[in-house]
């Protein structure tokens, strides 16, 4: 399966195609426009989120409703639609501006940010939310919450992974941890007066992932590469880790692996999921933990400086719309990633061309698991 976008932040639209997705899944726009609702939301977002209403439209790859197996295409509408913006010569420190400039050959930086603006992800939520809901038809959920931001850290965490989704969707940081919440709302709020952006931490956990995904005969199929390359290819996502991550360095090997256990019914099973649910770049059927660091965002109400790229004289960057803190978005946008993976490494495991072959290739496997 594989995906492509296409389309500038304030173009006609953005566009996606998504190939190989099996026919006989139910698709409608309505399963594409919750989740895209949830990415615009957030603490911290900016005014371009009170002009897009984004709604994907299905243009190709579903009929009555089904998915016919056939690439399936989707529209997203720009309300913010220019047709002629002003070039921008003044590079932002930290953005793609000046490398964009010069792998290219552009004198001015309008033409790398209108298709480098993290506009683009709201094509990728469309595509997740179709992988999402190939997913669940098999058990597999999938949801995320921010444990970080500016520096201010959740301290505590529900019992049970069930407790997480309800919980972070009713916060405007989506935090579990309320007095964090607060914190975390107070820092974004103190930076907006410094005129400065905020970055964090948020984490994506899948549960109902079955054992033996990904592989570990093949460094590109390791199913945790997989995964960090796609949310490393997020805007500002600078590190990811898995399960205990960087922890796991600083702990003797007796308090940082997951002891087998067998019980007659349910087969084997971990003792517990400091591994994240991976080993060997593998599924091992625990839930699947995976967590991104984002960097504050490059664009600054008090910019830093910059060099005009025409005049070559010391500037300040430019200061376009932007936000103060796009955390809590950039979790579901980090759903969208892991979805598209996990379904990936799904279809390669139990494809067919037809929903009806996968489930009796999922429910074989399944049944030898327990036979083990």
């Amino acid at each position: 399966m594989r995906f492509l976008t296409a389309g500038e932040s304030h173009g006609r639209a953005l566009v996606a195609i998504l190939e190989g997705m099996p026919a006989g899944l139910p698709l409608t726009e309505e399963d594409l426009a919750r989740d895209l609702a949830r990415r615009q939301g957030g603490y911290g977002r900016g005014g371009r989120m009170q002009i897009e209403q984004d709604r994907a439209e299905i243009v190709a790859g579903v009929i009555r409703g089904e998915t016919i197996g056939a690439p399936i295409a989707l529209w997203l509408e720009n309300r913010d639609w220019r047709r002629d913006e002003p070039d921008i010569t003044r590079p932002r420190p930290g953005h793609t501006d000046l490398v964009g400039a010069q792998k290219y050959g552009f004198r001015e930086v309008r033409r790398v940010l209108e298709r480098s603006s993290a506009r683009e992800t709201a094509a990728r939520v469309a595509v997740g939310a179709i992988c999402r809901k190939l997913l669940a038809a098999f058990g597999i959920e999938i949801f995320s919450h921010v444990t970080e931001i500016g520096g201010v850290a959740i301290t505590t965490r529900p019992a049970a992974w069930e407790a997480y989704a309800p919980r972070a969707e009713a916060s405007p940081v989506r935090a579990v941890d309320e007095e964090a919440a607060r914190r975390m709302m107070a820092a974004i709020d103190e930076a907006a007066e410094r005129g400065d952006t905020l970055g964090g931490v948020f984490e994506v956990v899948a549960l109902g992932v079955p054992s033996g995904l990904g592989s570990y005969v093949h460094w590109d199929r390791k199913l945790d590469a997989r995964l960090a390359a796609a949310l490393m290819s997020i805007n500002a996502i600078k590190g990811v880790e898995v399960g205990l991550g960087f922890e796991a360095a600083r702990r003797p090997g007796s308090e940082a692996h997951d002891e087998i256990l067998y019980e007659r019914g349910r087969g084997f099973y971990r003792a517990s999921d400091r591994s994240g649910g991976l080993e060997g770049g593998t599924t091992t059927g625990e839930p699947l933990v995976v967590r991104a660091a984002m960097k504050p965002l490059s664009t600054l109400r008090r910019p830093l400086r910059s060099v005009d790229l025409v005049t070559k004289e010391p500037v300040e960057a430019v200061v376009v719309r932007s936000d103060v803190c796009a955390v809590p978005a950039a979790g579901v946008i980090g759903e969208a990633m892991v979805a598209y993976v996990l379904a990936d490494a799904f279809l390669e495991k139990f494809g067919g061309d037809a929903l009806a072959d996968i489930r009796g290739a999922y429910d074989a496997y399944l049944r030898r698991l327990r036979e083990m």
